[in-house]
């Protein structure tokens, strides 16, 4: 499957300021058409999934931003409807759920760092309400995704594994460890035991970090892999940005494709150019 870019980038593009702690999820609330018509956007680019505008939404980061329980529930069901509007144009289109991991929701990047200090029975209390309300609006598959560390991926896995829904679970990485320090062996052993997770992998890493983490995954867990790098910048929490240059390359696809991922995009700061671009590429659908 080709995989969608970046949300974010694709609607700050369209003139959208994203610098409060709900990001994208604001839009759910304030413009949702503006969120249809980026996924329709990737759509149009050659994706064949969308992932909904759920990454960074919770229940609680709502109700801190002043809107009702039942609001916060109703916008992140509405994350999955907005996609499938999308998606209604593309036959055989595919809508993929975004869970995000609890950094996702602090706004402080805390999902390039892992270690939140919670136990793994706060990090289930947090994410079960969240993947309930998702799967009620019947998404095609779950997408968890930018997952740091180990140890919230054993909590996320058991949760799936309990819920039977299609995913992928896909870690943010950096120097072959997850952003928490660990071995990509012990990650990918993760998914390994779950039927219900279809390919495991990496998202929002540089390029260069893919080759190493898509040859361990088929390797540690007997499953696909997924890639959707981001285009290689760095995230500067304090100042809500990204720096540096870009190097997400259409070159080392072929790489990527060859250690057995099945299941490529873009995350970050990749637009719907750079997906049609890689749609294009002989070999990659």
């Amino acid at each position: 499957m080709i995989i969608d870019g970046g949300l974010s980038n694709a609607l700050a593009d369209r003139g959208h300021v994203l610098a409060d702690d709900l990001w994208t999820a604001r839009l759910l609330r304030d413009a949702p058409e503006e969120i249809v018509a980026v996924h329709r956007a990737y759509f149009e680019a050659g994706a064949e999934v969308a992932t909904t505008a759920s990454y960074q939404a919770s229940v609680g980061g709502f109700t801190a931003a002043g809107l009702s329980t039942a609001e916060a529930e109703r916008l992140i069901v509405r994350s999955v409807q907005l996609a499938r509007e999308a998606a209604a144009a593309f036959p055989g289109a595919k809508v993929a759920a975004s869970v995000g991991p609890y950094g996702a929701v602090l706004g402080d990047g805390s999902e390039y760092r892992g270690r939140y200090g919670l136990s793994a029975t706060a990090l289930r209390d947090f994410h079960r309400p969240r993947i309930e309300l998702l799967l009620s609006a019947e998404p095609d598959l779950l997408a968890v995704e930018t997952v740091p560390d180990v140890d919230e991926a054993v909590v996320l896995a058991a949760l799936l594994d309990e819920y039977g829904t299609p995913a992928w679970l896909s870690y943010t990485v950096a120097d072959g460890l997850t952003r928490a320090g660990q071995a990509l062996q012990e990650a990918f052993a993760v998914a390994a035991g779950v039927d219900c997770i279809i390919a495991t992998g990496v998202n929002c890493c540089a390029p260069g970090d893919v080759l190493e983490a898509v040859q361990t995954a088929v390797a540690t867990s007997g499953k696909p892999a997924i890639a959707y790098p981001n285009s290689g910048e760095t995230w500067d929490a304090e100042n809500h940005r990204w720096v540096g240059a870009g190097s997400y390359d259409l070159s080392l696809v072929p790489a990527w494709r060859a250690a057995g991922a099945a299941h490529i995009g873009g995350c970050c700061r990749v637009g719907p150019a750079a997906i049609a671009a890689l749609a294009a590429l002989p070999g990659v659908r």
